[in-house]
Order: structure tokens, then C-alpha cells, then sequence
């Protein structure tokens, strides 16, 4: 048997070399110990330790777990098996070794983090905020904990806090790397995209390998709508990481709003590959499958996405559009029930029992209020005065610039603003929410036209303004710039051959962005510019309104202008991209909306030419109609 005073001596060999530095001497003197005596808990302790740092996880495993089979009562080897465990991604494990740990040293801080991480990488969040508040109730209030801290924040779409938590380690420690990319997140979550760019921009700076940093900076350019940059931000990622299922999906995302939906397809394919219950990833899969009209399989990734992160909002909201694409309403206005609810008409959700389909309104007081696009109000305002033929009082809250043309449905509804008092109501209920209460399918859409007026003294004005002689044409190219109206908007150019037809003037029904079109025309292309103080000021759309009153027909891309010429009852032709929004479903040229709109789809994704080249030739055949 070999002395112990031999064995001892090569024991504290091995750690004073472990100690210097020296780890190849340390772990040859281990090894040589472990030759004579296989059962040292100690140099198999050491040696795992070693093993570990050298990034030989999986013998680091079988040697701690040989020391711990013969000393299971020592809390740091359990531990570091757990980190060694973690590293090889085995994190259910990893949390075991922890949770050993930590029931023989409660107070084992260290364990207590690293506990927090594979509770992180399990998507337990709220397990592992516990496992950092009680490390850092223990003293371990460091740069690094409060960085870990902050992730779990995020995690738990808290960012206010998780801010906080950034701000806190960057004051200990101000060139922590991940400490930047977590405050980039939290601003991201908070909307502040472009302070959360430089906080990027300080991580790679600090760490340029550090593959999260380009991830974050590619999520704050996507914020921003800089794509192409976001894409290389997020290409950048995956050439330092390229099994980073987050960078995979982020690009997914990104392809989306460059219109590539084959791209975005395969990016979020293999982020699944990666991380088959990645949520995100299965709704971005849904949506690429959307533009690629699979809705079937569009909504079988949103159930996917359910299942793996039953919470996940937006998954049911796009089911639920998809259902609405379809004309399947009766299975989409449940699931319709979770969108985000945005760009309300009041300051915040009144409180009080909801409108529900089965309430009795008779009687009672029900406060409706817009929400998301002016165009959303002016289609869905419809069924105010249907609140009201079933007896109820209806206070109709709009944003302020609708409140004039919103307010010709009729005597019978109260059209209100934020400015103006709410009155005391029974039930109240988001605007879009009325035909779930209705129970409305496609058959029994209520399109009764028109249900809004225009003004007569404006009427009047604008015809003296515009005389006579050529047939009106009022066209509107562009809507808002936000995300979800990618693709719906067409250059002015493409009217060109319409406005060379004889005896047609063109008259621009354009405003805000887009306006600038007119100073770009080719030189044989004449749009009438209605001025500056078209439809400007506090009221919108009563002169849009008037002068659509005036013309043979409309056209328009998908924006608010062709639901005021749809609920007006105008002709309106309305150019929609190969997949449009819900209400224009799919594969038809009417609307059950809007009786007097007609639709022209894209034959292929991007192809405008097809769909003017259309009109040109039906305008052409209405106008001999006419004649």
C-alpha cells in the first residue's frame, strides 16, 4: 500500500501547480496519485476541476461523478459537476447537481447562480429571478449576478427592472459585455431602440466575438426598420455562432420585412432544428408560411408555438387571422380576442364588465372605443349604431381626427374623444371586439351602404374647386410606414398609363408619407395636387371624403382611404400584394365589407405590373361604358 505521507506529498503538489497555474503539471502529479490510490475523492475532485477548464466536459463528468460516488457529502463537487454538466448542455442535470449542492450548503452563493443560468437556459425564469434574489440576499451582489439577474428580467417582460439591473453592473463593472447587451434588450422591450444600438455598439467594442452583442444590435436595427443592417448584424452573430437558434430566428424575422419569405422559411427551419419548442421560431415559421399561402400549415406552426409557450399572445392572434383570411370568422374572433390591444382611443382599458355576444344591452350604457388604424375605426364604426338599434346607449370613443367624419353614423351614437368625460357605462368594449359580440360570419357581415356621409357644404366647395369637363380619378398610393403595412403600398409610377387616358384626371387623395411622389413624376404623367390644406387640421378625411364624392372611381393601395370610400359607398378599386390583410381574404375580387369596392390582387409577390396593367384595361372598358 502506498504511504500516505507519498500520497499527500503529490496531492499538494498537484494543487499548489493547480494553484500557479500550471495545469498540465498539476494534472500529470493527479493522475500519478490516482495510480496508486483510484479512490482519492480530492485528486478526482481536482482533476474534474481541471478537466472542465480545459474544455474536456464529458471527462470532466466521470470524474466527478467517481469522487462524488466516493464522497457524495461535499457540496462543491456537486457543484462543479453541474457546471460541467451545464456546459454540455445536459441542464436538468446540471439543475440536480445544483439543487445536491445546495442541500448540503443552503448558503452556497455560487451555486445559487449557477443554479439561476440552467434554470435560464430551461426557460424557467421566474425560477431563476428566486435563485439570483437569494444569492445576492447572501452577499452576492456582484456585476455578473446582477447581469444574470437582468436576463431574467428580460425574460419575464419586466425591462424597467432589468434596466435598472444593467445600469447596476455596468456602475460595478462598466466593460461587462453582457451587461450592455442585456440593458440593449431591456431598451429594445421598452421601445427605445436606438439607445439600446449604442449599448450594442459598447458590447462589441468591449467583446467583438461575443456573438449576443450582434444578436441584440440586429434585434435594435430590426426595431428600427434599418433591415439590411439588422440582416448583416445578425449574419455577423451566426458566423461566430452558427447553431445560435436566436441569431436563426432573428433572421427569420428579418427576411420577413425584406419581403424574402423562402429565406425567412429556412432561417427559422433550422432555429427549430436547434430548439425544437423555440415559440418565436414557430410563429415567425407560421408567418413565412402565411406569405406563402400555406395557411394550413401557418396555422399548424401557431399551434406549435402554443404548445411549447402556451402565453405566447401573438401566436394566437395570427391563428386567429389566418382563420379570418380563410373566411372561417366564427373559429377566428375567440382567438382574435388575444391581440395586443394598441393605439386605443382612450388612455387606458376601462375597467368594468366586458361586451360580451350573449349580453342584454337594453337599456344599459356601452362605452366603445377605437383602437389600432384610422382605417380599423372607419370599418368597424359599423356596428355602433347595430349597439344602438338593440336599445342600448352607445358612447363611441374615437382618436380626435376621426371624431367629425365618425360622427355623420347618425343621431343615435355619442362620438366622443380622450379629451371629452366618459360617462358612467354598464359595459364597455375595444371596437374590434364588436363583431365577436355580433357573432358575425361572412354571410352576415353587416354592409349596409353607405353608413358614413360626406359633407354637403364641402361637396359643394370641391366642385366649384375641381369644375368639369374630365372624369375624376382619386388615387392614394401609400399608407403608414409601420411594420404590418410591408408590402400594401405601390409606387405612384405605376399609374402612369391610366393618367394617359383621354379625358381622365388623375387627383391625389395622398398624405404624409408618400407626398413626395408628385415631385418625381415622369414628365408626361399629370396627379393633381390638392394643396397643402387638404384634409389638414384637426378633422381628417372630410374634404378626402367630399372630393371622393366627385370622382368615377378610386384607387388605392390597402389604406385607410379605401375603407372611407368603401363605408362612403364610392367606387373604389383597391391594389392588395399576393397575401393581404385579413379582411380582403383571399382569392376573390369583392369584398362582403364593401359592395361598391373592387379588388386587384398580385398575380406574384411584388408584381404591381399585373395589377395596374388590369385596371388600365377595365377603366378603359367602364369609360366606353359610359359613353
Amino acid at each position: 500500500m502506498q504511504p500516505v505521507a507519498d500520497v499527500a506529498a503529490l496531492f499538494a503538489s498537484g494543487l499548489a501547480c493547480y494553484r500557479e497555474g500550471k495545469l498540465s503539471d498539476s494534472e500529470m502529479l493527479l493522475e500519478r496519485l490516482l495510480g496508486r490510490l483510484p479512490a482519492h475523492f480530492d485528486a478526482l475532485h481536482l482533476l474534474g476541476v481541471i478537466s472542465a477548464q480545459t474544455g474536456r466536459q464529458a471527462r470532466a463528468v466521470w470524474l466527478l461523478r467517481e469522487a462524488i460516488r466516493h464522497n457524495p457529502a461535499v457540496a462543491a463537487a456537486h457543484r462543479h459537476l453541474g457546471n460541467a454538466l451545464q456546459e454540455l448542455g445536459r441542464l436538468r442535470e446540471a439543475l440536480a447537481s445544483y439543487d445536491q449542492a445546495l442541500a448540503l450548503n443552503p448558503r452556497f452563493r455560487e451555486a445559487l447562480v449557477n443554479r439561476g443560468a440552467a434554470l435560464l437556459g430551461l426557460r424557467l425564469a421566474d425560477q431563476a429571478l428566486s435563485s439570483f434574489d437569494r444569492a445576492i440576499e447572501m452577499g452576492a451582489r456582484d456585476a455578473h449576478v446582477l447581469t444574470l439577474r437582468a436576463c431574467a428580467l428580460i425574460d419575464l417582460r419586466r425591462p424597467i427592472e432589468a434596466l435598472g439591473c444593467c445600469d447596476e453592473a455596468l456602475a460595478l463593472q462598466a466593460d461587462l459585455a453582457a451587461a450592455h447587451v442585456n440593458r440593449a434588450a431591456a431598451l429594445y422591450l421598452l421601445g427605445r431602440p436606438t439607445e439600446g444600438l449604442a449599448s450594442c455598439d459598447a458590447a462589441i467594442a468591449i467583446r467583438p466575438e461575443l456573438a449576443e452583442a450582434h444578436v441584440a444590435r440586429g434585434s435594435s436595427l430590426y426595431a428600427l426598420r434599418r433591415p439590411e443592417e439588422a440582416l448583416r448584424s445578425a449574419d455577423a452573430a451566426l458566423e461566430l455562432r452558427p447553431d445560435d437558434a436566436t441569431a436563426h430566428n432573428l433572421r427569420a424575422a428579418i427576411l420577413l420585412d425584406l419581403q424574402r419569405p423562402h429565406e425567412a422559411l429556412a432561417s427559422s427551419t433550422q432555429a427549430l432544428a436547434l430548439r425544437p419548442a423555440y415559440a418565436d421560431a414557430h410563429n415567425n415559421h407560421g408567418v413565412a408560411l402565411t406569405e406563402l399561402q400555406d395557411l394550413a400549415g401557418a396555422i399548424a406552426s401557431f399551434d406549435r408555438a402554443i404548445q411549447a409557450q402556451p402565453d405566447v399572445t401573438d401566436a394566437y392572434f395570427n391563428k386567429g387571422l389566418r382563420y379570418l383570411q380563410m373566411g372561417s370568422f366564427e373559429q377566428a374572433w375567440e382567438l382574435y380576442e388575444r391581440r395586443p390591444l394598441k393605439d386605443l382611443a382612450l388612455a387606458s382599458v376601462p375597467s368594468g364588465p366586458t361586451l360580451h355576444p350573449d349580453t342584454d344591452v337594453a337599456g344599459k350604457t356601452v362605452l366603445v372605443y377605437a383602437e389600432q388604424g384610422l382605417g380599423d375605426a372607419l370599418q368597424f364604426c359599423r356596428y355602433a349604431p347595430l349597439l344602438a338599434a338593440r336599445g342600448a346607449r352607445v358612447v363611441l370613443c374615437v382618436h380626435p381626427r376621426l371624431h367629425s367624419m365618425v360622427s355623420t353614423l347618425g343621431p343615435h351614437v355619442e362620438v366622443r374623444t380622450r379629451a371629452d368625460p366618459l360617462p358612467e357605462h354598464d359595459y364597455h368594449s375595444p371596437l374590434l371586439s364588436l363583431p365577436r359580440a355580433f357573432r358575425t360570419g361572412v354571410r352576415t357581415i353587416p354592409a349596409s351602404i353607405p353608413y358614413l356621409q360626406a359633407d354637403p357644404v364641402r361637396v359643394a366647395g370641391w366642385r366649384e374647386r375641381l369644375g368639369g369637363g374630365e372624369l375624376l380619378v382619386g388615387v392614394c398610393w401609400q399608407g403608414s410606414t409601420d411594420r404590418i403595412d410591408i408590402g400594401r403600398s405601390f409606387p405612384l409610377r405605376y399609374l402612369r398609363d391610366i393618367a394617359a387616358i383621354r379625358g381622365i384626371r388623375l387627383v391625389s387623395l395622398q398624405k404624409g408619407a408618400g407626398i413626395e411622389q408628385l415631385q418625381s413624376l415622369p414628365a408626361d404623367m399629370r396627379v393633381l395636387d390638392l394643396g397643402r390644406e387638404f384634409d389638414e387640421g384637426a378633422n381628417a378625411f372630410l374634404d378626402s371624403a367630399a372630393v371622393m364624392s366627385l370622382t368615377q372611381i378610386v384607387i388605392t393601395s390597402d389604406t385607410a382611404i379605401a375603407h372611407l370610400a368603401g363605408a362612403l359607398g364610392c367606387a373604389a378599386w383597391v391594389a392588395l400584394k399576393r397575401v393581404p390583410d385579413w379582411r380582403w381574404m383571399l382569392d376573390r375580387d369583392d369584398s362582403p365589407w364593401y359592395p361598391t369596392l373592387r379588388l386587384y390582387r398580385q398575380s406574384n409577390p411584388g408584381d404591381w405590373s399585373s395589377v395596374f396593367d388590369r385596371m388600365h384595361k377595365d377603366l378603359l372598358l367602364r369609360l366606353a361604358a359610359h359613353h
